[in-house]
């Protein structure tokens, strides 16, 4: 096996090591570097990364990052895993989705060195990670103010990535389209088969997130062979594909009273929430236009016309079974987080 090159760092089987790797500058001339932790099984194997934060305001992945490194036991048996917890660092130091010239990084890909500074930072993460590896998993959240059912987004017409999104092991699975300058449509571009994990709200820990996207990371690894099997025979979660989703939107602006919340099943026809006048008047209701199970939704109770409210999936079966799933998959994963340990297992 040849050592892994990134930046001016060779990684070399059996080693793990943190590599600091220049991207830009600071206005004061301090270097801004990307954090990457790299783990090199000793026995040959695929190369995968696992990136979060480049919406440098979502932070459930950096959590989920953090605990995988400082978990006890936490090895790689065979191939490489790069991990990249912070990708947006100018966002996270900013607390903003945005670079600081305002462009969406993940909106930026392939990049160019000679282009904007988002365009800049998106060309060395490409050539110096994403380039190098056969897979990849994204971690996200919702946007601020914003709230996702921790689900997986994948290209699943093409069958190993399908796999891959099973052995990540969460309830909901979403068929979705390429976004043009996406990290992941830049991923797909270079012959990487890739997952985005949703799960959580901006600027927020979200516990049930966190976990569920840590288990699912270690599934993935396992499901490659890159780690041992589970020792224990734990039930695998059942999973649903949605194939279409949508966002049901505000017909007023107002004041909001939700009646339903993350992972919920609703009809056709349901109100979903009322939104009201400073006085107390009724000025619309938000109407359910199909049935199905909410994977996204607006949390501040605020709301402007034509604002994006309730993100409802559609799946082909009975609802109320993906709806008592989720609550159920959500207490297993909470309980198992007090031992962490268990993830391992």
């Amino acid at each position: 096996m040849e050592p892994l090159k990134i930046g001016e760092h060779l990684v070399y089987p059996g080693e793990s090591k943190k590599i600091d790797l220049p991207v830009a500058k600071l206005y004061t001339d301090a270097d801004v570097n990307l954090p990457i932790f790299v783990k090199r099984g000793k026995k040959a194997g695929p190369t995968i990364f696992v990136s979060a934060a480049v919406h440098g305001d979502e932070l459930n992945g950096v959590e989920i990052i953090r605990r995988l490194i400082s978990l006890k036991g936490f090895k790689v048996s065979a191939g490489t895993l790069i991990l990249v917890p912070i990708v947006n660092v100018y966002g996270v130091l900013n607390q903003s989705r945005y670079m600081p010239d305002r462009r969406d990084l993940n909106r930026s890909f392939p990049g160019s060195l000679k282009g904007s500074l988002a365009g800049r930072v998106a060309s060395i993460f490409l050539k110096e990670i994403v380039s190098q590896c056969q897979y990849g998993i994204d971690l996200h959240t919702g946007a601020i103010h914003r709230s996702n059912l921790p689900q997986v987004r994948a290209q699943l017409d093409d069958i190993e990535t399908l796999e891959l999104a099973k052995a990540f092991d969460v309830p909901v699975i979403l068929n979705a389209d390429i976004i043009d300058g996406s990290l992941r449509g830049a991923a797909v571009e270079n012959g990487t088969k890739i997952l985005l994990y949703e799960a959580g709200e901006a600027l927020r820990f979200d516990d049930f997130s966190i976990q569920a996207g840590m288990q699912g990371v270690i599934n993935v690894l396992r499901h490659l062979k890159m780690m041992p099997k589970s020792r224990s025979k734990k039930r695998k979660t059942e999973q649903f594909i949605a194939n279409n989703s949508r966002w049901v939107r505000a017909g007023s602006s107002g004041f909001v009273a939700h009646n339903y919340s993350l992972g919920d099943q609703v009809a056709k026809g349901d109100v979903l929430a009322t939104i009201g006048s400073p006085y107390g008047e009724l000025l619309d209701e938000v109407i359910a236009n199909k049935s199905g199970v909410i994977i996204g939704r607006q949390n501040i109770p605020l709301v402007q016309e034509g604002e994006a409210m309730y993100h409802i999936a559609f799946f082909e079966g009975n609802d109320d079974d993906i709806a008592n799933l989720i609550e159920q998959r959500e207490e297993e994963l909470i309980k198992q987080g007090m031992k962490s340990d268990e993830f391992l297992e």
